[in-house]
């Protein structure tokens, strides 16, 4: 072969190999149920690798808050929201055949913060904050655990990450480290879930996990309408304040009532149909 070609060989070489890198990593993680929710996404890491990820930060969070004596693991709060998390769970079958499987877990944390969140894997965090601040009804606590399973669902977490990666924020070297166990394998495990649980979703995202969470909430026997409720409470608790944690890790704007009711003649019968609480 002519020397002179090599480059332009390798270059095309590469190009489809890259390609092909590509097309491997883009994939649609969940059925779209009936609220239509289909779209491929970028992976660059593997499911494996973020649930062991998630699973150690839940690990350490949990240590954490025992040792403030802030976790509560009994009592009528904690078995409320079990009781929630029971319904809705199983639902999730609906959008993919996996999640039976997943090490499914639930913290209670005491604090005042005005959050939620579903780290990938299952593992459900609240805090007493958001419930007694805005003193939900458990239609709305399924509301808000919806839409933050939903972001577990779509894998919304490790579709982050894997953009992290390919922008070079996050190296390979802390993805072979975090989750290992030591200082060092806590602190990376920590730093990659600040892009799962603490950074923004984009409004992408945002708006798919508020149509899965809805539709999981309805097939639960919880009514979907409290999603109504829940975000114009959330709206009067931002008023003249910062806004609480939950909003300003889920941007929130004046079309999303608006998009939540059209959903609504889609879950309604879903509502109806399904077994109450």
């Amino acid at each position: 072969m002519n020397i002179f070609y090599r480059p332009c060989f390798i270059q095309s070489f590469v190009t489809v190999l890259a390609s092909a890198c590509l097309l491997v990593a883009c994939a649609n993680t969940s059925r779209p149920g009936v609220v239509g929710v289909e779209r491929s996404q970028f992976m660059m890491i593997s499911a494996s690798q973020i649930d062991r990820i998630s699973a150690s930060s839940f690990e350490q969070q949990a240590k954490a808050a025992q040792k403030k004596n802030i976790l509560i693991t009994s009592g009528p709060q904690y078995e409320r929201l079990k009781t929630i998390a029971n319904r809705l769970i199983p639902q999730t079958a609906v959008f993919r055949d996996d999640t039976h499987s997943w090490n499914w877990g639930l913290q209670l944390i005491d604090s005042p913060m005005v959050n939620a969140t579903c780290a990938p894997g299952g593992r459900i965090t609240f805090y007493t904050g958001i419930i007694n601040k805005l003193n939900l009804t458990d239609d709305e606590i399924a509301a808000i655990m919806g839409h933050e399973i939903a972001h577990a669902v779509r894998e919304h977490g490790r579709e982050q990450v894997s953009q992290a990666l390919a922008q070079n924020v996050i190296t390979n070297v802390a993805l072979a480290t975090a989750g290992a166990g030591s200082a060092q394998s806590i602190d990376a495990a920590n730093q990659i879930m600040q892009y799962v649980l603490v950074l923004p979703n984009s409004r992408q995202n945002e708006k798919e996990a508020d149509a899965i969470g809805l539709e999981i909430a309805a097939r639960g026997g919880y009514d979907p309408r409290a999603a109504i409720t829940l975000w114009e409470k959330m709206s009067k608790e931002s008023k003249g304040k910062n806004p609480p944690e939950f909003l300003s890790t889920h941007p929130s704007n004046e079309n999303r009532i608006k998009e939540l009711s059209a959903l609504m003649p889609r879950v309604m019968p879903l509502y109806e149909a399904a077994k109450k609480p």
